[in-house]
């Protein structure tokens, strides 16, 4: 925590996720009460289950109609927790405490507090789910209770969420015109919190020092580009702070493309999405096409595969909202926090580093193979061909072997950089591939040995880091050498400032969450191609990612 000139102004200070100014009381999430009487034993566990099982299915259904309501990443954690909260391993574990004499609550308790240990010793992206679980044992010893939900308050007025951490439930379901900045203790520029901030474009801070000491009710003035919270400034100065990042919001918003920096230099700016819905929304901004539509959605939630025809609608959808225009597809990115029910997957002591990805593909092979099927249906069907790429490529081999499965369905082959050692290879890589996407957000995590959730490590993990700028820098100038284009679809390109650096740095499109669509097309408008090599330039010369942040303002301004 450092304190201002102002010595009732503490400005705390955390990792920036989504830019933007905001000034406004503070609300917190409502906390589940503590145990009452739950240690007297049941009088018929076999009921005590049946009353433990609805709760779980009531929570479960209520996660699924808040997906269905939704769309893109929220939809898709979403789906993911629901398909969690109906986890047998978990599940099991209460109903045999309860079969022993526990009540309910005791059992949800019980048995999460097993899981949320056993997730956080195998640590990776598994630790992540420690916060979901946690959240659904909330919801569902609520339900036994015959209370409300816990979670975030409806506000009266605009307000900043503080939060130790956010559940995915409650960040999917945010009002962005009564919810108007979020600031968590916890969590990393990589976090469910984080991506879902970024789809509904509401300034983020996570990792926040201090931030616990702030109660609710305080006006904070946040200011997701620096990544500074200040507690009680100045209502003057924080007003005109506001009305300043307000005119340049006004800038954004009169861009329309397509993308270029100020002297012409082309960059594509694309959307993320994850279904039909998300890419008509999508439509409606300047993106230009898709770079990264996330196929998971249906398949995640479900004990068998969707057939071809089922996944066919679905592709369909986002080919005809982007018709005549580039998407790219990335085939399945299952295994670690994203299990499939139906895949058959083993138990993993590091799942991050497991079977994910195309790796599901080895002992599934009729997987991918009946994907892109359901892809060539959905482009023939539609007349829109899509590029298609693999997730967690390692090496030449692998990307020759799924470049030769994309062809004889008569698509584009790509591959995702995520893993450093495709960065490194990419030379080779490109011999057999079109095009390279690079997914920073996992490229941050496996570069840098540091879980993306972990708020200790969130300064390790931030895109900013100088040695991850190095990857993908390599990764850029093998695909200038070969001639062929090289992306960033991870969430470093919805960083309007960072977005100039990559382009120095080689990257020919960014592709991003809609709501920051704008912003990364507006600031690169205003930059020469020279001054964003000079920024890369000066980025990679830096030795942490504050340094190069600054290193990088320097130059652009």
């Amino acid at each position: 925590m450092s304190t201002s000139g102002d010595d009732h102004v503490s400005v705390l200070r955390g990792v920036p996720v989504v830019g933007g100014v905001r000034y406004a009381p503070v609300i917190r999430p409502g906390r589940l009460p503590g145990p009452d009487d739950e240690n007297a034993p049941p009088a018929d566990p076999s009921a005590e289950a049946e009353r433990f099982r609805a709760a779980v299915t009531a929570v479960a259904d209520r996660l699924r109609g808040r997906a269905a309501r939704t769309s893109g990443p929220a939809a898709e954690v979403l789906s993911a927790t629901a398909t969690l909260a109906e986890d047998r391993a978990w599940l099991g574990a209460a109903e045999k405490r309860i079969a022993a004499g526990s009540s309910a609550e005791q059992a949800v308790r019980a048995a999460v507090a097993q899981f949320t240990d056993l997730f956080t010793k195998m640590g990776g992206l598994m630790a992540e789910r420690v916060t979901d679980l946690q959240d659904i044992r909330d919801r569902v010893v609520a339900d036994l209770r015959g209370m409300p939900e816990p979670g975030v308050p409806l506000p009266d007025v605009p307000s900043i969420l503080c939060a130790d951490d956010l559940a995915p439930a409650d960040t999917a379901g945010l009002d962005p015109s009564l919810v108007v900045g979020l600031a968590t203790s916890k969590g990393g520029p990589t976090s469910h919190t984080a991506i879902i901030a970024r789809q509904l474009g509401i300034p983020c801070v996570v990792a926040v020092g201090g931030l616990d000491a702030v109660a609710a009710g305080e006006m904070v003035l946040i200011d997701g580009t620096a990544g500074t919270v200040a507690v009680a400034p100045d209502p003057s100065a924080a007003a005109e702070a506001v009305t300043s990042a307000r005119r340049a919001d006004e800038r954004t918003a009169h861009w329309s493309g397509p993308g270029a920096t100020a002297d012409g230099h082309p960059v594509g700016i694309l959307a993320n999405v994850a279904d039909g819905a998300a890419a008509r929304a999508a439509r409606q901004t300047p993106a230009e096409g898709v770079g990264l539509f996330r196929t998971e959605l249906c398949f995640l939630d479900r004990e068998t595969e969707p057939t071809v025809d089922e996944q066919a609608r679905t592709y369909g959808e986002v080919l005809e909202a982007f018709a005549g225009h580039k998407v790219v597809i990335r085939t399945l990115d299952a295994g670690s926090d994203k299990p499939l029910g139906f895949a058959g997957q083993p138990e993993e002591a590091n799942p991050a580093l497991g079977v994910r990805g195309i790796r599901i593909a080895r002992d599934n092979p009729g997987l991918l193979d009946r994907q892109l099927t359901a892809i060539a249906a959905a482009a023939d069907a539609t007349g829109n061909r899509p590029w298609v790429m693999a997730p967690m490529i390692a090496t030449a081999d692998e990307a020759r072997e799924f470049a030769s499965a994309v062809r004889d369905h008569r698509l584009t082959p790509g591959v995702m950089v995520e893993v450093p050692a495709a960065a490194l290879l990419a030379d080779r890589i490109l011999e057999h591939v079109e095009f390279l996407s690079i997914g920073t957000n996992d490229l941050a995590q496996y570069t840098m040995a540091a879980d993306r959730m972990s708020a200790e490590l969130a300064t390790l993990t931030d895109p900013w880091q100088p040695a991850v700028l190095a990857l993908v820098a390599a990764a850029a100038r093998a695909g200038g050498a070969a001639g062929k284009p090289v992306g960033v679809c991870g969430e470093a390109a919805a960083d309007p400032l960072l977005a100039c650096v990559l382009v120095g740095l080689g990257v020919t499109s960014l592709s991003a969450a809609s709501a920051a669509i704008g912003s990364v097309g507006a600031r690169l408008a205003r930059a020469r191609l020279a001054q964003c090599r000079e920024a890369a330039d000066a980025v990679l010369a830096c030795a942490g990612a504050e340094e190069a942040r600054s290193a990088a303002r320097a130059v652009l301004g």
